[in-house]
């Protein structure tokens, strides 16, 4: 039994991937890879703590990682948009390099890492346009409000409205409606997940076409073995991840509830083909990896991409890790690879086969 700011729950009875996960970085998995020890330590000296003045913590969660970041890539354009009347979150639309005068192209909206607490544009762009050449496609970065001032359901409802909005606004954007996936890493794969569960649930006209789960975060109990074995010295450490969940979750007192932990949805069956991404040296390895199995023993399409010697965050410090471009080309290549999605049902259900959902911690 594992007891957490204030959260007491069994560890799930939740099957890890029934077949092994495909290998996309030759490593020697026995400790993260050099160049990822570099960066960890020199982060070390630099990373903000938890407790920290939450504006300070973010500057210096983004003034750190800025020496690590990849280039920008040239792309077609960049523009960001404010909706009207505070209708949604703003958001910032990257048009890939050779797309001008193309019409109806797929779309990513990428939900942000930083523990629902931190991450700005500045520090993702650069990850962000590699997406948009990769996938050939559109990217949408999210601004969602930040905790602790805007504590669950904030981001989760500003991911859902993003969605709506790039539907409505799918014919000046040039998006094909049928092709909207969402994307996340870290905490913004929990956003992702708990969105595509949400549309599935409902049954709306928004459900997405893709899930990109980029070593996301789906279990707020923090109950599983790489929880332990990875918290004290790989980037994301136990402290600051405690400090992350309870800024979102602020007391919510059930972290089994799907929205907040996605892997403990009760029914999966229905969601969009996936590309789960994980990190051998990252706390969050183990519920990336158990929600894969569940994806795949419950039918969905799914794409395991396992990078051994990789820690957390790895993608967004292109500028030092090798395996970041790597990764970029093989989610690409992945969500190219994957089936095409189910017919969509439409209209409000919720009862089993609409893939049932359960708010019971």
């Amino acid at each position: 039994m594992r007891q957490d700011a204030g959260w007491t729950r069994s560890a799930p009875a939740i099957p890890v991937p029934s077949a092994e996960p495909r290998l996309v970085w030759e490593a020697h998995a026995g400790q993260p890879a050099s160049a990822a020890l570099d960066v960890i330590a020199q982060l070390a000296c630099r990373a903000p703590q938890p407790f920290d003045d939450i504006e300070e913590f973010r500057r210096r969660y983004e003034a750190c990682r800025k020496p690590f970041l990849a280039d920008r890539v040239a792309v077609d354009s960049v523009f960001h948009v404010h909706p009207r009347g505070g209708d949604g979150p703003a958001v910032s639309v990257i048009r890939p390099a050779g797309s001008t005068g193309r019409k109806a192209m797929p779309a990513l909206l990428f939900l942000h890492g930083g523990g629902w607490t931190a991450g700005t544009f500045d520090i993702y762009e650069p990850l962000c346009r590699q997406l948009a050449n990769a996938t050939a496609g559109i990217v949408i970065y999210v601004h969602y409000r930040l905790a602790p001032e805007h504590p669950f359901p904030a981001a989760f409802e500003d991911a859902r409205a993003a969605l709506r909005w790039a539907h409505a606004n799918q014919g000046w954007l040039g998006i094909d409606p049928d092709r909207i996936g969402l994307a996340g890493d870290g905490a913004g794969g929990n956003l992702a997940a708990a969105v595509c569960l949400a549309e599935c649930n409902e049954a709306t006209g928004y459900q997405p076409h893709r899930q990109i789960l980029l070593y996301p975060c789906l279990d707020m109990s923090a109950c599983m073995p790489s929880h332990k074995a990875m918290g004290d010295r790989y980037l994301l450490t136990d402290k600051t991840h405690r400090w992350y969940r309870q800024n979102y979750a602020a007391g919510h007192g059930k972290p089994g509830l799907w929205r907040l932990s996605p892997l403990f949805a009760y029914d999966v069956s229905l969601l969009p083909p996936s590309v789960v991404l994980y990190a051998g040296f990252d706390p969050l390895r183990d519920e990336a990896a158990a929600y894969a199995g569940r994806l795949r023993e419950n039918g969905v399409p799914v794409e395991t991409l396992y990078f051994p010697d990789m820690i957390h965050d790895f993608m967004l410090l292109g500028g030092a890790l090798p395996a970041a471009d790597v990764a970029v080309r093989r989610v690409a290549q992945a969500i190219a690879g994957l089936p095409a999605a189910r017919p969509r049902k439409q209209g409000f259900a919720s009862g089993p086969g609409i893939c049932a959902l359960r708010d019971e911690a």
